[in-house]
């Protein structure tokens, strides 16, 4: 009887074991199960709305608000850039317009610093072969870029920036400043073989001087003039302007540039020869590419007419728009 018992009991240890093996792996189980994600089916993606169209991929500059400037059309045309050199601009924030509005048109290094300002904010300057800044850019292109970045920031008609003329008889029209009426200085054809593509500079041999390195001066270039006419103003220290005339068309880098070399060039000068000085200024003269102060424009009348490039309400309405007739009720 006792050994039937214990028969009885080693059969219900063993089914208790089974069960208690059986739910242990039931429960690996389903925490396993717990590890992996459910998948949610969330439908397709129209890529259409992040492409110009099916198959076109968006320019990634475009849906940013940058946009490409052509160099080839701006007064340098490009040449003393980098091969390669990619200009885009964007809109002005309404910030940096009001930064821009306190402008004293009195001071003209204050206007210098605010157009600079613009140009920092909305330009973007890249080349796979340098690293370059807005500083990089030509002084000379520099206006046409101002004024690039304002046609996309008031791209209304009648934000457009406009001036009055008289013609012979009269008559007043109202003409709009627009890039199409400029005009620009050129350089003379005599120094084309001069020009080097692979200096982005013009490398001009002479009889007596050896090879002079020039080109038009970069906005760096000329931030670093700024900055040592604006101390010697505060110094009362009586700037020499051939100085001012000659020397940002020979330092071609605006790296490492500074208050220190304009001084040692100043006093370099003092050395050189009425003949070397004379063929430089003269050499840095016809190197001007800029826009030239007065556009063409033709009237209605089918008259060709120069135009001074000026504005009514002064330099701010480059930014700050001058009919608010359309906004009035």
């Amino acid at each position: 009887m006792a050994k039937k018992e214990n028969e009885e009991e080693k059969v219900d240890l063993d089914a208790q074991y089974k069960n208690i093996v059986e739910e242990t792996e039931n429960q690996k189980k389903e925490a396993d199960k717990a590890k992996v994600p459910e998948v949610i089916k969330q439908g397709k993606v129209n890529m259409d709305r992040f492409q110009g169209g099916a198959g076109q991929a968006q320019d990634a500059d475009v849906i940013l608000g940058y946009h490409n400037v052509d160099v080839s059309l701006l007064p340098s045309k490009g040449v003393f850039y980098p091969t390669g050199t990619e200009i885009s601009i964007r809109s002005a924030k309404v910030s940096e317009i009001r930064h821009f509005s306190t402008v004293d048109e009195q001071n003209i290094l204050d206007i210098d610093a605010k157009l600079n300002s613009i140009v920092d904010s909305c330009t973007r300057v890249i080349c796979k072969t340098k690293r370059l800044s807005y500083k990089d850019l030509c002084e000379e292109d520099r206006f046409y870029i101002v004024l690039s970045i304002r046609d996309l920031t008031f791209p209304e008609p009648e934000s457009k920036l406009k001036i009055d003329h008289r013609d012979k008889k009269g008559k007043t029209h109202e003409i709009v400043i627009e890039k199409k009426y400029f005009q620009y200085f050129s350089i003379p054809k005599e120094l084309d073989k001069y020009y080097d593509s692979n200096e982005r500079a013009y490398m001009i041999e002479t009889k007596s001087f050896g090879t002079l390195k020039m080109k038009p001066p970069s906005i760096g270039v000329m931030q670093q003039m700024t900055g040592y006419i604006k101390q010697r103003q505060e110094e009362n220290i009586e700037i020499d302007q051939s100085v001012l005339q000659v020397m940002p068309y020979m330092h071609t880098e605006w790296r490492g540039f500074d208050k220190k070399k304009i001084f040692d060039f100043e006093m370099e000068m003092n050395t050189w020869s009425n003949k070397k000085y004379s063929l430089i200024y003269k050499i840095a003269e016809k190197l001007k590419v800029g826009i030239q102060p007065n556009m063409l424009v033709t009237l209605d009348g089918g008259e060709d007419v120069e135009v001074p490039i000026n504005f009514r309400d002064g330099i701010k309405s480059l930014f700050i728009v001058q009919d608010i007739a359309g906004e009035l009720l």
